[in-house]
């Protein structure tokens, strides 16, 4: 477990930069989650992402036994325009998204929603996010075989409006209404996208 977090480390490292900050949340039961915040100053953003989450392998709830080695594996990637509001606390609701395979048994993949029942830092429009797919701002993570790669997933925050919207219509088609509508998506103030 620990090679795996270390390997993860350093590849977070390599395309993010060095963290500036770190905090680690461990709940009942639970292997500890660790959220790293890397800024960068050139683009005006902040990113956290989790650090735990791919010790083990996400298990299908349905199975009888959880496999110790094969299943997916992820960590969760959040980008936000730096000094807009207070992120940084966001770190418990990320720790939380990245224990719920731990927790509640279920298997983040990209196109699912995932709700923390409460805005993601003070004065947030957002309580969910979606999952997006992952190969873009950090390279999936080859582990030595039978283990699956580590695929760092990034988190798109939706509003209410946009997460109702998107139960009825679809992860793609939500997408495609914030690309229509130029939203952008790193703003963590901004509005939910028109939904007509």
């Amino acid at each position: 477990m620990g090679e795996v977090l270390a390997l993860v480390e350093a590849r977070l490292r390599t395309a993010l930069g060095e963290p500036d900050a770190r905090a680690a949340v461990t709940f009942l039961g639970t292997d500890r989650i660790e959220v790293l915040r890397f800024t960068d100053a050139d683009q005006g953003v902040v990113r956290y992402a989790t650090l735990g989450m791919s010790a083990a392998p996400m298990a299908d709830p349905t199975a009888a036994l959880a496999d110790p080695v094969e299943g997916p594996r992820a960590e969760l990637v959040l980008t936000v325009r730096a000094g807009l509001a207070d992120t940084d606390k966001a770190l418990r609701p990320l720790a939380v998204l990245a224990a719920s395979p731990q927790v509640e048994g279920v298997v983040v993949a990209p196109g699912a929603s995932l709700d923390v029942g409460e805005p993601l830092w003070p004065g947030a429009p957002f309580t969910s996010v979606l999952v997006a797919e992952s190969g873009g701002l950090v390279e999936d993570l080859d582990l030595d075989a039978p283990m699956d790669p580590v695929r760092f997933l990034p988190l798109l925050p939706m509003t209410q409006n946009e997460a109702a919207w998107k139960r009825v219509h679809g992860a793609a088609e939500l997408q495609e209404k914030w690309l229509n509508g130029g939203t952008d998506l790193r703003d963590p103030l901004r509005r939910s996208v028109a939904l007509d």
